[in-house]
């Protein structure tokens, strides 16, 4: 069966009143974070393949998202990247379809287009994007995450833990045409973006992920927060440590960030008549929070 430009496996499965995990690479996934958070959605909820693009290379550039070369039973296999959707089915509340999303790189309006056929066909109930960026915080302190929540309660509160509505105008990416699609709908949505160190820039971040995962399981009372890596997060930033101490230049960095972060919760948690520290940074970070904000502001 086609929906659009997917095509599903038959038979197609009934889902009541699914609710969407999607994640948009790379995009907003940095660190991977989108990525292994809906992995490991997926493995604990019991999820199956649920379809693909039928001819990927209609959107896709593969000399930008370059197939993947691998040996099976000693024979050559070519992988071609691809946008996949998957499901799972539960037995105390809504089922599940995982939105595994590729920036587009041509024929884009038939793409966005085809994703929202999906959830009309399916009469999602809650759409929700998960994902990671860079910005100028220390991976000294607790990641920050941002989001909306709209009129989802939260069951247990989160530290750290963001309310943000951008209101960023300019270039943007042609998947918020999804969003914008899904705000017409009526379609509930929400949206979490956990802010990663800049200076890292870890290929799978398990700390990005532990914290993506606390804040869902402040929403959905079925995902434990206890499904977090958070001991290969921690291992992961305890030996960057010993890397810092070597660097001069960028231990001097963090002490920039940690100053400049504890002084924004410093604010965050006074009272209006009081005023937070005032903190002096370098014209190097002054001018490298000015960009991370513009880019902060477009990429949500």
């Amino acid at each position: 069966m086609n929906i659009g430009v997917f095509q599903l496996d038959e038979p197609v499965p009934d889902l009541k009143n699914p609710h969407v995990f999607a994640m948009v690479r790379p995009w907003v996934d940095v660190g991977s974070v989108g990525t292994l958070t809906l992995g490991r959605l997926e493995r604990f909820l019991g999820s199956e393949e649920l379809g693909r693009l039928e001819r990927p290379g209609k959107f896709f550039d593969f000399t930008r998202y370059r197939p993947n070369m691998r040996l099976v039973n000693g024979q050559r296999e070519v992988t071609v990247p691809n946008s996949f959707i998957r499901y799972s089915h539960s037995e105390d509340g809504p089922d599940y379809l995982f939105l595994h999303l590729m920036e587009p790189h041509a024929n884009s309006e038939e793409y966005t287009d085809s994703i929202l056929a999906v959830i009309r066909h399916f009469d999602v109930g809650r759409y929700c994007r998960v994902g990671a960026m860079y910005d100028a915080v220390p991976h000294t302190r607790p990641l920050l995450v941002t989001g909306s929540l709209g009129d989802v309660p939260q069951i247990k509160e989160v530290p750290n833990f963001k309310m943000r509505r951008s209101t960023y105008q300019g270039p943007t990416t042609i998947m918020n045409l999804v969003s914008e699609g899904i705000d017409k709908m009526g379609v509930e949505s929400i949206n979490f973006m956990v802010h990663l160190p800049q200076y890292l820039q870890l290929e799978e971040d398990y700390t990005g992920t532990s914290r993506m995962i606390e804040v869902l399981s402040s929403v959905y009372a079925n995902i434990p927060s206890d499904l977090a890596p958070v001991r290969r997060g921690q291992r992961q930033y305890r030996e960057l440590n010993s890397a810092v101490e070597k660097n001069s230049e960028l231990k001097q960095l963090i002490q920039q960030m940690e100053a400049y972060y504890d002084a924004q919760e410093d604010a965050d948690e006074s009272k209006p008549a009081e005023k937070a520290e005032t903190v002096d940074l370098s014209p190097e970070i002054e001018s490298f929070l000015d960009e991370l904000g513009q880019r902060m502001d477009a990429e949500e």
